[in-house]
């Protein structure tokens, strides 16, 4: 599951009110600014929180004078998508962000500069949502106004990516990179290496990325994070482990970090120390993929009752996150796969994200994982091969593919 990111005074928290007088109507027409949720404390990071609430404070002010003020509705946005990372209140947070935007959309002489950065701010909302198609459309009517900013090319990589179009997004992250080489297009350069089979030429990638990026912040964290989590998938336990503490050095309490370490403990065996880990993390941000960590651990250890309550806990999260206009069926095809050996549910929504994005890597493996369970070998073999187009060393697929071929030699 993913990560997050980015005190005044108390009033602050609540939901602030601005009303304007309708001279055309006589009505009052009441605007409301979504509310900027208090950090744990674990997170608030001293001054950081600080600059955040003063930072929301004047901002606020400003729609308070002119609600139509799109600068002001922009930057909230970004405040908000920023928060979403670092708290994990994605359910609050995306649809604030979607409102900011749509609103400065709505403006009919908005400036064309600030109308750009609206909607790479949709599109990037949309891609967190896992809305890949809607996400790319939004893409490409900012492209359309310009051409020559890496952070939309940026946004529309990740769309090509899900949406496995993945030659296409080499061409795109190469304009990225060649507009502007850093943290942020190094990261795409990566991930597209480790898509088509190059591990080591994606971890170079993301130590460029990382060295690119300012030392102790969240971007570059998150950056580490993902070096970190790689050298995780790929079976180097020492390296991960290493950096997720190298993290938490810099930034205390980084959640992921702390959701990486416990995971590190799992796979060496040693599920109590994983256990414990974990609840440190979840007492940070409420992070859905912390209680699906803990559910594999008492799935292991056959503690029946606290998988299911901890079950019950992930899918009353996945529901909200629904709610909130989350697209999180291949979550729910994982889950009854590998926690709940419910195939039969599984299919049920792989192959609705089966139908949005037929051709990515990542919903074809899981798809051919689950037909395995199923032994329906034929159908496994169609999707095991739609998996591997771009030579993809995943872990995950190279099980998949050795049983299949244990199937045909049979």
């Amino acid at each position: 599951m993913k990560k997050n990111y980015l005190f005044y005074l108390s009033f602050l928290a609540l939901i602030t009110v601005s009303c304007k007088s309708d001279t055309s109507t006589g009505k009052i027409i009441k605007n409301e600014i979504p509310e900027l949720l208090n950090r744990n404390e674990k997170i608030q990071l001293g001054k950081e929180w600080d600059y955040v609430q003063n930072f929301y404070s004047d901002q606020s002010k400003i729609l308070k004078a002119d609600y139509n003020n799109g600068p002001a509705k922009l930057k909230l946005a970004e405040l908000f998508i920023k928060e979403a990372r670092v708290t994990g209140e994605h359910g609050h947070y995306y649809p604030a962000a979607l409102k900011m935007v749509n609103e400065i959309l709505q403006i009919s002489d908005i400036d064309k500069n600030i109308k750009f950065q609206a909607l790479v701010s949709k599109a990037g909302v949309q891609l967190s949502l896992h809305e890949f198609q809607k996400a790319y459309v939004t893409a490409e009517s900012a492209l359309r106004i310009n051409k020559n900013n890496a952070q939309i090319h940026g946004v529309m990589v990740d769309c090509l990516v899900e949406l496995g179009n993945y030659n296409e997004a080499i061409n795109v992250a190469d304009r990225m990179i060649s507009i502007k080489p850093d943290i942020r297009s190094y990261s795409r350069i990566s991930y597209l290496r480790e898509i088509n089979g190059d591990v080591e030429g994606a971890i170079e990638a993301l130590e460029l990325a990382i060295k690119s990026g300012y030392p102790g912040y969240e971007e570059t964290a998150w950056a580490m994070q993902t070096l970190a989590d790689l050298y995780l998938l790929y079976g180097d336990l020492d390296k991960s482990e290493k950096i997720y503490n190298e993290i938490l050095s810099m930034r205390e309490n980084y959640p992921f970090a702390v959701g990486g370490l416990a995971e590190v403990e799992y796979q060496k065996g040693n599920l109590k120390e994983a256990e414990v880990i974990l609840h440190k993390a979840i007492d940070i941000i409420p992070e859905v993929g912390f209680y699906v960590q803990l559910a594999h651990i008492y799935k292991d250890r056959g503690e029946e009752k606290l998988l299911k309550k901890t079950t019950d806990e992930v899918f009353i999260m996945l529901e909200d996150d629904v709610k909130a206009g989350h697209n999180m069926n291949l979550e729910y095809a994982d889950i009854y796969l590998n926690l709940l050996n419910n195939n039969e549910k599984a299919t049920e929504y792989i192959l609705k994200e089966f139908d949005k994005r037929p051709k990515n890597i990542d919903v074809n493996r899981v798809y051919a994982k689950i037909l395995l369970a199923d032994n329906k070998y034929d159908e496994a073999k169609y999707c095991a091969s739609r998996a591997s187009v771009t030579n993809s060393k995943h872990p995950d697929l190279k099980n998949i593919l050795a049983e299949l071929t244990d199937w045909l030699n049979g």
